[in-house]
């Protein structure tokens, strides 16, 4: 099945005292790269948060952001830093002396300095709220999966489109192929008649002979078979279960290596003009298999 690796989704989760945002987006990678970015009070289920998308996406740049809003009692528990607060509060008083400001510190201004008040560190419970976390985090990768799967039709579609035209290309490929003694019977006789301007008397059994080596030599069938069968085993990776990128990838590469043979061994500049618009295909494929899974 063919899934594009580029997409983005998003899920919320509200409770009584808790809401959760989850931000997924996933972009090209040859392995599964997962990028996290949540609360350092939730690091805690870092591993778990991992485990779960890797049984749902098996290649990808994967980045989850995790937003999470706790309203429970002992997460709305703050703390002065007496120290950082007298200390400024000291350099305040200096201020004030050395410019001669008689106007009072007040509490907004104290307060209002960066550090004073911050949020306790308190032991949040990271395992009790689990549950509502995965559920929330399982809905943004389905939807994110569901967004790449809506793309991987079209670049499916894409695909077919191509390989129907490879097929096409090498039926005509194959046709003129069958007609290679007689295209180097022909070419001999013109290259020998140029070289004796029709003085030297031409054989024709000697031509046919000669012809018909250099057709042997030329002989792409092999090339030509192995061509389709990498047809037929491109449909059928594109159709299985398992994510195909990787082996699509591997396959184009033999089908390159069979078009470059064809090319070096037919001499025939009929084939290898087909060959070169066959090998500007494989690489508008080969561009798209960098983008699935």
């Amino acid at each position: 099945m063919i899934k594009s690796m580029t997409a983005f989704s998003r899920a919320e989760q509200i409770t009584e005292n808790m809401e959760i945002r989850v931000e997924a987006r996933s972009y090209n990678s040859r392995y599964l790269d997962l990028v996290l970015r949540i609360p350092q009070s939730y690091i805690a289920l870092e591993e778990k948060i991992k485990s779960l998308i890797s049984e749902k996406v098996t290649r990808g740049r994967i980045e989850i952001k995790l937003h999470i809003k706790d309203d429970a009692e002992e997460a709305c528990i703050f703390e002065v830093r007496e120290a950082k607060a007298a200390a400024y509060h000291q350099a305040l008083l200096q201020l004030k002396e050395m410019f001669g400001i008689h106007t009072d510190i007040s509490l907004e201004l104290l307060a209002g300095l960066g550090g004073i008040i911050r949020p306790a560190e308190t032991d949040t419970d990271a395992e009790k709220r689990w549950p509502e976390i995965r559920d929330c985090i399982s809905g943004a990768i389905a939807e994110l999966n569901a967004m790449r799967k809506k793309e991987g039709e079209f670049i499916a579609g894409d695909f077919t489109a191509r390989l129907a035209y490879i097929a096409e290309s090498m039926n005509e490929i194959e046709k003129k192929a069958g007609d290679l003694v007689f295209y180097y019977q022909e070419r001999l006789k013109e290259r020998i008649e140029a070289l004796t301007r029709g003085i030297t008397e031409i054989d024709p059994s000697r031509i046919a002979q000669e012809a018909a080596f250099l057709a042997d030599r030329s002989d792409i069938s092999e090339e030509i078979l192995r061509a389709r069968s990498h047809i037929r085993q491109f449909r059928l990776i594109m159709d299985s279960e398992e994510a195909p990128g990787r082996k699509l990838n591997f396959l184009l590469q033999e089908f390159n290596r069979e078009f470059n043979t064809m090319g070096s061994k037919s001499g025939n500049v009929d084939i290898s003009h087909i060959i070169v618009a066959l090998k500007s295909e494989l690489e508008k494929i080969r561009e798209q298999v960098q983008n699935i899974e």
